[in-house]
């Protein structure tokens, strides 16, 4: 059984999470031969304020443009 896990500032759409998950199973189906029911996607989602770059919270580079 496959199984991606994808990491993600939060705030996406429920339609743009959809797409996603459709385009990464089609993915996985055409590249290792398998059913998609067989395909699990997890979406990890942060907030802003939890995850950093360079020592600086991504909350804190949003408000400096």
């Amino acid at each position: 059984m496959p199984e991606v896990v994808f990491y993600a500032l939060g705030g996406r759409s429920i339609e743009q999470k959809r797409a996603l998950i459709k385009d990464f199973t089609d993915a996985v189906v055409k590249h290792y031969k398998v059913d998609p029911g067989a395909v699990t996607i997890t979406i990890v989602e942060s907030a802003k304020e939890d995850k950093a770059k360079g020592g600086v919270l991504f909350s804190d580079m949003a408000a400096k443009t």
